[in-house]
């Protein structure tokens, strides 16, 4: 039977990390992984997280089965996160959520029910967005369409071309937005550009799917929310996929969540009855480390500032990186103005630079990448800074 298989090659980004551990250059760089890391290069247990684990091991008597939507409470506290105190969708009853295994498996169960309430629906992908939201979507049998978004000459949004094909875009479509910190370009719309596509998915009859990977990278907890909360607000369908891995540094925990915005209270019902269903299907209950760890902190009031300064912390610094990234390449030569990545929000830009330019970084300076040249900043660190300066400068 498995003769047939082919070797199929390494994941562009995991390929990376493998070959960066391979290397035995001391002055090596990985600006592939998109995972958070101190001024030390390593990616830390929170503090809260920390303590939280501390509390979870002293109260856990039991590693019977969590319920098949998941901790009721990291349920409960998370839905408050995404969606904020008072919320008219929450307030009506109209919002579902369940825990899923990582923000891919929040993506996936969102794209198997799509697929089961109108099979080869059409689901509109930003130009570029996450690799793996191709196969992770794709593959449940949704449509893929795109439309522009990253102008890679002006490294920023080419809002109007995203509009107007965003107008031409068939009444119950569904449209794949990110709430912040948009991967892999860390171009965001503003309040302003937020508003218009409301609008449009209002007037047009589209369904926004929003995929939060970074609450609290980018402008703070509240503030990377105002896309969602108010097409949530104004629509009567909405999805929202909400990862914990990068908020909360759970990434091997696997902790995520998946609401739904439903038109009303039945259907929101009938909703989850499907929910779980399809979860029921592909990995029968979520795993329940990461989750209690959430329902304590968040059910906190001292555990929750400690998070949130840290998260804080973690925001500034890569915003730090981004500046003195812009000031180093700057100061080094001024054929090409990097402004831009002081712009951008979350871990990641576009450096602009060819694949030769990319693999003469990767093979002359041990400096990884994608062949893009999309970076993860937060693989950035104050000691190689002007290291990884002069390389990119000797390759422009």
């Amino acid at each position: 039977m498995f003769e047939t298989l082919p070797l199929l090659p390494n994941d562009p980004i995991l390929g990376l990390s493998i070959a960066y551990a391979k290397d035995t250059n001391p002055s090596k760089v990985d600006l592939g992984v998109g995972v958070y890391k101190n001024d030390a290069g390593v990616t830390p247990i929170m503090a809260a997280v920390a303590e939280a684990e501390k509390i979870r091991f002293k109260q856990e008597t039991s590693k019977a089965y969590t319920p098949p939507a998941g901790y009721p409470g990291a349920n409960e506290a998370s839905t408050k996160l995404v969606f904020g105190e008072g919320h008219p969708a929450v307030e009506a009853n109209r919002v579902r959520t369940v825990q899923t295994p990582g923000g891919c498996g929040a993506l996936r169960v969102a794209a198997e029910l799509i697929q089961r309430a109108k099979p080869g629906s059409n689901l509109w992908v930003s130009i570029p967005t996450w690799a793996n939201h191709i196969p992770l979507l794709g593959s449940a049998g949704l449509k893929l369409r795109e439309y522009p978004y990253y102008d890679y000459a002006s490294h920023s949004i080419n809002f109007t071309a995203m509009m107007d094909t965003l107008k031409q875009v068939p009444r119950g479509d569904l449209v794949l937005l990110h709430a912040c910190c948009h991967n892999p370009s860390g171009a965001d719309l503003t309040r302003a550009q937020w508003d218009q596509v409301a609008d449009l998915c209002e007037a047009n009859g589209l369904i926004p799917f929003v995929d939060m990977a970074y609450q609290g990278f980018g402008e703070g907890l509240e503030e990377d929310t105002y896309g969602l909360r108010m097409l949530s607000a104004r629509l009567p369908e909405v999805i929202v996929a909400t990862s914990f891995s990068k908020n909360f540094g759970l990434y091997r925990e696997r902790t995520a969540a998946l609401s739904f915005v439903f038109a009303d209270e039945s259907q929101a019902n009938a909703g989850l009855s499907n929910l779980l269903s399809v979860a029921r299907s592909i990995y029968s209950m979520p795993p329940a480390h990461g989750a209690a760890l959430v329902d304590i902190i968040l059910h906190s009031n001292e555990l929750t500032k400690v998070w949130s300064d840290e998260l804080t912390t973690m925001r500034e610094r890569i915003a730090g990186l981004r500046v003195d990234l812009v000031q180093s390449l700057n100061q080094l030569q001024s054929q090409r103005d990097f402004s831009f990545i002081a712009n951008e929000r979350g871990m990641f830009s576009f450096l602009g630079l060819s694949v030769e330019q990319v693999h003469k970084l990767k093979n002359d300076f041990s400096i990884y990448m994608t062949d893009t040249s999309r970076i993860s900043v937060a693989g950035l660190t104050k000691e190689k800074m002007d290291y990884v300066s002069k390389a990119i400068v000797s390759v422009l």
